[in-house]
């Protein structure tokens, strides 16, 4: 008989070692699987003790499959009268794709209908398709011209191994299947035979690494625990086979119950140890790990899965290096989407496989026991403790920060300001902006990290050791939790620079909703936060998409507009232009304007901008809300008698939003217009303040002169003295009818 293991991509060795150890003749490596000759009893004992296989199939014949005809005629010439009892369900899954069989369902689709003619054909009766809970799957599986027809006598995936994870999402969930194949890369079997094995597990979430170590050290077949197979209604089944290998490997369960083993958790996540806990329970393993944290133990083993950090969380991976850093000099395997841990422990992988995880790829590395280990690069911070880190170098960032940090704080406190930005690129090599931001009513303290796009000469993966040494130690120095940080890398962009968000819910953990003052009652959503600026309360959020919900480099600006409505007569009307989060407006609002106009075309935008302006006291049918493009929105109020006598219009360099009426906006090539319009919505004796930032932006002076504009550049008026380091983060100018 000719069975096919399937496996994840990169498992393949190492599933061919596992069934030639467990007695399987003839196993041949291929790409994302392993095929493998003998008896049924070897394909049974590969669906119960495989800790690597996926599925295990039966193979019933190659057909010719270029066509959909071809496929049909294939899959109708096998007697599937042998494998389909009368009255069993079945349903088919298919894999691959050809020139003319270019969509999964669709060959599934016609392998169906072969199956139903032919059994028709042979009893006269209709077998019907359970795609829910049928008692037989059909595989089949296209390579080029042919197609491979085989029964899958797992099921369902074997990695799904029968018991129950306490499913917080806040947690990693590694695979059972990639936790085996961590042990089995690390040599975990020849550790347990060698007697009394200790494992350390870092960062093993929801404790898949525990389960699948216990269970080899305590010989537990990983199928014992499942209820469902797929042999078990298939009409070749052999019931005796299979109750002859359950009996054995219960007795070798029994047997091994009480062999030695100690198992440890390096993970500081809130219920990481519990979860690692409840895990073996519902596996009934009776094994209880113990954590571990600070000073790396001795062990046999350590295992880590970094595959929850990286893209997505920077400040997590950070903090995660440096943990894993004591562990050099250890037989270590580490599971991570790039080769950061290299850094970290300060030597080079004896192997590295490259996997999947998900849709991404990674790598498994494995690191051999040594005592010749270089020493961690470290730094000094305040207070004397030491971080280490991946660059020599930064400590001189550490440094440097430390310095501007107090400075910037005893300024900071002078001007009685609780949100600014600490460092500005001081240093070339560590290319950053760093904010701190200070909780009023919500309390807490919270970094933002952006990065700036490196030049293109530089090693990408020295920036982005840099980047992770900055989040060693940014949080140490500024006293803000590590979970605390937000972090951003701006990429390349047409017209300047755009962040693409790093920050996610999930590596800052659950957060709860609260109220803000009791007299207003304003919601603040989950995973916002509160802070003052100005006497004003404004709420922010480090989770969201790209910016926080408070531009810090406009707070000089938004102090000038209170005090220019203050001074203003008459009607006291307000328009902020895409307004974003209506901090402007709020501003104004607290100068007294009696009416305020806030526009921008997102909604979110505009509920925030509300929510802002409520929390601050200014409710009423007074303060407006429009969502619109503002361009078109502009235009269409020229034609109306609708005026303000003071208008705040801070644009994005370019956007190009499906909503929009016109394809694009360019600050630098439609500028003009939109000023010109806005001039027009201005009183007699208004004036407007027109903003972007856009560094090597110019205005079109001699087209506003000839429109009877009036441009006055106010930008070194408007610069934070946080922000003297970066003067081109803002043009800002004052716009009034000639």
């Amino acid at each position: 008989m000719e069975f096919v293991a399937t496996c994840p991509k990169g498992f393949e060795r190492l599933l061919a070692d596992e069934l030639i150890a467990l007695g399987a003749p003839q196993v041949r490596p291929l790409a994302g699987q392993v095929a493998f000759g003998g008896e049924l009893a070897d394909a049974y004992r590969a669906c119960l003790w495989s800790r690597l296989a996926s599925r295990v199939l039966l193979v019933l014949a190659r057909v010719d499959a270029a066509d959909a005809d071809e496929l049909y005629e294939g899959a109708r010439g096998i007697p599937w009268e042998e494998h389909l009892a009368p009255g069993a369900t079945f349903v088919v899954d298919a894999h691959g794709t050809n020139a003319q069989l270019r969509n999964t369902q669709f060959v599934a689709l016609r392998t169906k209908d072969a199956i139903v003619d032919r059994l028709v054909s042979a009893r006269g009766a209709r077998p019907v398709v359970d795609t829910a809970h049928a008692d037989v799957t059909v595989s089949v599986r296209l390579s080029g011209q042919r197609a491979t027809l085989a029964i899958d006598l797992a099921g369902e995936p074997l990695f799904r191994r029968g018991y129950a994870t306490r499913g917080d999402a806040h947690l990693s969930s590694l695979r059972p299947d990639y936790a085996a194949a961590l042990l089995a890369v690390g040599g975990w079997g020849e550790v347990v035979r060698a007697g009394e094995p200790t494992l350390v597990a870092l960062w093993p979430g929801q404790g898949s690494v525990l389960v699948e170590a216990a269970s080899v050290a305590l010989d537990r077949a990983p199928g014992l625990l499942r209820s469902r197979w797929g042999f078990a209604g298939w009409a070749g089944h052999d019931a005796a086979t299979w109750q002859a290998l359950l009996v054995e490997a219960e007795a070798r369960a029994a047997a091994g119950e009480k062999n030695p083993c100690s198992l440890l958790v390096h993970d500081g996540r809130p219920g990481a140890l519990s979860a690692c806990r409840q895990a073996l329970r519902s596996a009934g393993l009776p094994l209880v790990p113990e954590g571990c944290e600070g000073t790396a133990p001795s062990c046999h083993l350590a295992v880590a899965d970094l595959s929850w950090v990286g893209e997505n969380a920077l400040a997590s991976e950070a903090a995660a290096l440096s943990e894993l850093a004591p562990y050099a000099g250890a037989r270590l395997v580490v599971l991570s989407r790039d080769g950061a841990p290299d850094a970290a422990l300060r030597c080079d992988p004896a192997s590295v496989t490259e996997v999947i995880v998900g849709r991404d790829p990674a790598t498994v590395r494995v690191y051999e026991p040594s005592d010749a280990v270089a020493a961690a690069p470290s730094v000094e911070l305040p207070g004397g403790e030491r971080a280490s880190v991946l660059v020599a170098a930064s400590d001189q960032f550490a440094r440097r920060l430390a310095k501007v940090a107090k400075l910037r704080a005893k300024w900071a406190r002078r001007e009685d300001v609780t949100c600014y930005r600490v460092y500005d690129a001081d240093l070339p090599d560590y290319a950053v902006a760093i904010e701190l931001y200070e909780g009023s009513e919500t309390p807490g303290r919270w970094l933002q990290v952006s990065e700036y796009a490196a030049p293109r000469g530089v090693d990408p993966e020295l920036a982005r050791r840099r980047l992770l040494d900055v989040l060693t130690i940014a949080p140490r120095v500024l006293g803000v939790a590590p979970s605390d940080v937000s972090v951003r890398v701006r990429t390349r962009a047409r017209g300047g620079s755009q962040y693409a968000d790093e920050a996610r819910a999930s590596e800052r953990g659950p957060r709860r909703d609260r109220s803000s003052r009791q007299a207003n009652r304003v919601e603040l959503p989950a995973g916002s936060h509160l802070v003052d600026e100005g006497g004003l309360t404004f709420e922010v959020n480090f989770d969201a998409r790209h910016d926080c919900g408070i531009f810090l480099d406009h707070r000089e600006t938004r102090s000038r507009i209170r005090e220019m409505m203050k001074r203003t007569k008459g009607s006291k009307r307000f328009l902020n232009l895409f307004a974003y989060t209506g901090t402007a407006t709020c501003y104004a609002a607290d100068g007294g304007a009696r009416h305020t106009t806030t526009v921008d075309l997102s909604r979110p935008s505009l509920e925030w901008a509300r929510r802002n302006m409520a929390r601050n006291g200014f409710t009423g049918p007074e303060h407006e809300f429009v969502q619109a493009d503002v361009l078109a929105w502009v235009s269409e109020q020229r034609h109306t008698r609708n005026r303000w006598d003071l208008i705040f219009c801070d644009v994005p360099t370019f956007s190009n939003s499906a909503r929009m009426r016109k394809s694009s906006f360019d600050v630098q090539r439609d500028h003009a217009e939109l000023i010109i319009g806005v001039s027009r919505l201005l009183v007699r004796g208004g004036c407007a303040i027109f903003s972007c930032n856009l560094r090597n932006f110019k205005p079109d002076v001699e087209k506003l002169e000839r429109a009877g504009v009036r441009l006055t550049d106010i930008t070194d008026e408007t610069i934070p003295e946080d922000f003297a380091r970066n003067r081109k983060i803002h043009h800002a100018y004052l716009v009034e009818r000639g």
